[in-house]
């Protein structure tokens, strides 16, 4: 029966790739890429054998949907990947699962990297119940969904490009109060990985003297956590 696989890919360190995905991508009949370039560097850096890749990402997935489907069906063993970490995640995925499940087509997804997760996991705040926001909107909606994470009584973890850092955080301070506990962690998994916890204030003051670089989760305490954030401010692995 013909399967599509999504294989989480690593965020930072090659050697968070597991045996299994190894085992999927060396096998795989069909391998779909959100960047094909990305993906034959990857097949190459883990020693993989090359194979035809096709393209599938945000810009282009309404129209080669149908096609992507028909090729799943027509294989015995398909493989998704996006250019780092768990397709579907803030990454594209959705629709191509939903249109296999809906021709009846078998889907699995392997665990792996996911960016979220250790960010939460370090930040200190509760994590037996969080909501995920992925990336805000830019505009349209923006204020309604800081809104919302002000009241909510349960930790948000969500993601952040460097150049709009400082914008979320002074937005954080203006819904949320700047005494709001938040932690931020950039570049999991890679060498210069950090994780900066404080007032949403102590934190804004962090990254105005340091210029934001790489990539970003914010994790951001519910309305009803303690203020008092977590003392051990600052974490790096270099």
């Amino acid at each position: 029966m013909a399967q599509l696989v999504l294989v989480p890919t690593p965020i930072g360190n090659l050697e968070d790739i597991s045996e299994r995905a190894l085992r999927i991508l060396a096998d795989c009949d069909v391998l779909f890429a959100e960047d094909t370039r990305s993906a034959m560097r990857l097949l190459s850096a883990l020693n993989l054998p090359s194979k035809s890749i096709f393209s599938f990402h945000l810009n282009n997935e309404h129209q080669v949907l149908q096609t992507a489907v028909e090729r799943i069906a027509n294989c015995q063993l398909a493989a998704f990947i996006t250019d780092a970490g768990t397709p579907g995640i803030s990454d594209p995925g959705f629709l191509l699962v939903r249109a296999c499940i809906e021709k009846n087509l078998n889907v699995e997804c392997l665990p792996g990297p996911v960016a979220f997760v250790p960010a939460l996991v370090v930040s200190g705040l509760p994590c037996d119940r969080f909501r995920f926001e992925g990336f805000l909107p830019h505009k349209k909606g923006r204020e309604t969904r800081f809104k919302s994470i002000a009241e909510s009584d349960v930790t948000t973890v969500m993601y952040e490009s460097p150049h709009r850092l400082l914008k979320t955080l002074s937005q954080i301070i203006t819904f949320c109060g700047g005494e709001r506990a938040i932690s931020i962690s950039r570049e999991i998994s890679k060498k210069f990985e950090e994780t900066v916890r404080g007032s949403a204030e102590e934190v804004e003051r962090h990254f105005l003297q340091h210029k934001p670089k790489g990539e970003f989760v914010v994790v951001i305490s519910g309305k009803d956590h303690p203020n008092k954030a977590a003392t051990n401010n600052s974490t790096e692995d270099t």
